[in-house]
């Protein structure tokens, strides 16, 4: 496969700009069909043609603008997720979504599409998707026992828990007389990047200088012929090992992403087609009538009811914009595969538990030991806590800084900014 020196486009990246700069909670409806633009990218123009299936040969350049030219507004199809983070277990199950209907019924938390996020970062899903433009889209993660499905259809969203058989609505404003109507903004975004689509997306828009792309032999998902592009960062302290997307060699859309970490292994986020159709799906997909019984939960009041649990001035009574100006606000140290997010603390840091007897500071520091290094520089002293993708420094003055880095670019993050 003939190798030579990275060439760079010059066009920009269609889309919200670069993920390191988003908010740490982003607000939209989910879009099933990702706009891909081909730039700021280093591109080694290596060749697919070889393996199964038999596809003419196609530049890594090409076939990103093929997939930028993709015009595919409609699907429908299964969509197979997991995700293996390597995210320590915390006690009484905390930081886990759990099971279907296992969220609070009384406030609609099990139906609220926010509960479902967590359930994603981890362990297989199965999914149902289907999109008809920009205005609907539906995502069901189908359980076992149960089946949790999001709705969009013009300005209203639905999400409905069939464990619990709770309903969560959403109505956005009309646009005025003669206005398009609006799609809902204060829905919790992230059932959408399960899609192989947007999460190619999302790796692209984060590719620029430091990224090596080749187009790397050809595959079939969901019984459709498809090249196989290959992402490699080219910074070295990065922990992500390579992506590998599958394209549809016919229409530019992705069909499969994998994502594998530096440290080999199962992939940490493997999201691909089981099946896929490119047929316009019928009207009464995107329909929802809630269910004979069941609880149904307005947006404004669950974030009500939130408020209410948590306190007015607490941190759960706010969105991650507030908590983070609170603490000083969010910065991005460094470009590309290595940035590093860092929230300046307060000063008062992780327990020590120094002085501390057992069930006060000393039980909170010897459970922070055992899932976190103790790490020391010129920054002074903090812990590290680390999956198989992000790693996360907190110093003991209570700073934060976190990225899909190794332990010691952490480090010299802290003690550059010291």
């Amino acid at each position: 496969m003939p190798r030579n020196e990275p060439t760079e486009g010059t066009d920009g990246w269609d889309g919200e700009g670069s993920p390191r700069r988003r908010k740490a909670v982003r607000y939209a409806v989910p879009v099933a069909v990702a706009g891909l633009a081909a730039a700021t990218i280093g591109l080694v123009p290596a060749f697919a043609g070889s393996g199964s299936p038999d596809l003419p040969k196609i530049s890594a350049q090409d076939l990103i603008a093929k997939m930028a030219k993709s015009d595919v507004q409609q699907l429908s199809g299964t969509v197979r997720a997991s995700a293996d983070l390597g995210l320590p277990s915390l006690p009484g199950g905390a930081g886990g979504a759990g099971a279907f209907g296992g969220g609070k019924g009384g406030d609609g938390g099990s139906a609220d599409p926010q509960s479902k996020l967590m359930e994603l970062a981890s362990g297989a899903h199965t999914l149902r998707v289907a999109a008809d433009g920009p205005d609907k889209q539906r995502v069901s993660i189908v359980d076992k026992a149960a089946e949790y499905s999001l709705v969009h259809n013009g300005n209203e969203v639905w999400g409905y828990d069939s464990g619990s058989n709770t309903a969560f609505h959403h109505t956005a404003p009309e646009a005025g007389r003669h206005g398009k109507q609006q799609a809902p903004k204060d829905l919790p975004k992230g059932l959408e990047n399960a899609t192989p689509q947007d999460l190619a997306k999302q790796a692209l828009q984060a590719a620029g200088d430091t990224t090596s792309v080749t187009v790397d032999g050809t595959a079939k998902v969901a019984g459709r012929d498809a090249y196989q592009l290959l992402i490699k960062p080219k910074q070295t302290a990065s922990t992500v090992g390579s992506i590998r997307i599958a394209v549809d060699a016919a229409n530019g859309v992705p069909l499969k992403f994998t994502l594998t970490p530096k440290s080999g292994g199962a992939a940490a986020i493997d999201v691909g087609f089981t099946s896929v159709d490119f047929a316009k799906p019928a009207a009464s997909t995107f329909a929802f009538t809630s269910p004979k019984g069941a609880k149904v939960v307005k947006g404004d009041e669950t974030g009500a009811t939130a408020q209410r649990e948590h306190g007015k001035d607490g941190a759960h009574g706010k969105d991650m914009k507030a908590v983070t100006q609170d603490m000083g606000g969010l910065n991005v140290l460094g470009k590309g595969w290595t940035s590093i997010a860092t929230i300046k603390g307060d000063g008062s840091g992780l327990p020590s538990g120094k002085g501390e007897g057992k069930g006060s500071g000393g039980d909170a520091a010897a459970f922070l030991d055992s899932i976190g290094d103790k790490v020391h520089g010129s920054f002074g002293s903090g812990r590290v806590f680390s999956t198989r993708l992000v790693n996360a420094l907190v110093t003991d003055n209570g700073t934060l800084y976190v990225g899909a880095v190794d332990k010691q670019a952490l480090i010299d993050a802290a003690d550059a900014a010291k």
